[in-house]
């Protein structure tokens, strides 16, 4: 997802974005997507059930978008199959040339994927008449083909077994997202954490250190008292 796209990507992204309708005029689109808002708005066009646009808030503070993106993974990608790393989010609230982009280019295929899906299983519910041995039997492939997938890199999502996935009974399929879904808000509750003690360790050594220039201050202070 970090990785820089060619020529013909690009020019795919920036076509794919001017053609959807958001919220801000799109003058730099590091800065216009850094917080994270006109993100949730682009999926919102596409999958409008999936994103709650009151829970991301325009802004400028760091703090403040950050809070977005990792609201965006929690809420919205995660129901797409994927997530923002934590690298790559800092680098957004930083406005970084050339990092919107890649996150786009995906966020693209995710969005597609998941109308494709959608199709399928509509038009699957609407034609279906498997009995429940046949679900499971389906479903058992499906979580087999989940556990050889899952072995390759940490983090990743892939689309293995997606045709299976598909014609899984609705309330079944459902079921297995919750799942998923669940494991995703515990990896990104657990990200949360990580960041807010990385926040806190770095006030404890900015504390520590007025506390030494105090110090410093004061112990100069008695030497000219004493000299006195």
């Amino acid at each position: 997802m970090d990785a820089e796209l060619g020529e013909d990507a690009l020019q795919e992204v920036y076509s794919w974005i001017d053609q959807i309708p958001l919220s801000r005029a799109k003058r730099n689109i590091a800065r216009d997507f850094s917080d994270g808002v006109m993100a949730a708005e682009v999926v919102k066009h596409f999958l409008p059930k999936v994103v709650e646009m009151h829970n991301y808030i325009p802004a400028n503070s760091s703090e403040q978008k950050l809070t977005n993106w990792v609201t965006l993974n929690r809420k919205v990608f995660s129901k797409l199959q994927f997530r923002v790393p934590e690298e790559v989010v800092k680098k957004l609230v930083k406005s970084s040339s050339g990092i919107i982009e890649p996150v786009l280019y995906t966020l693209k295929q995710r969005i597609e994927e998941e109308l494709h899906r959608k199709q399928a299983v509509e038009g699957y519910s609407n034609r279906s008449d498997q009995t429940l041995p046949d679900q499971t039997h389906l479903l058992m492939h499906s979580f087999e083909k989940k556990g050889q997938a899952y072995q390759g890199e940490l983090g990743h999502n892939p689309r293995s077994g997606y045709e299976e996935y598909s014609a899984l009974d609705p309330k079944i399929r459902l079921l297995l997202e919750e799942k998923e879904q669940a494991l995703l808000a515990l990896q990104e509750t657990v990200e949360i954490l990580q960041m807010k003690v990385h926040r806190l360790e770095h006030l404890v050594q900015l504390k520590d250190l007025r506390i030494d220039d105090l110090t410093r201050h004061l112990e100069k202070q008695k030497s000219k008292g004493n000299a006195k």
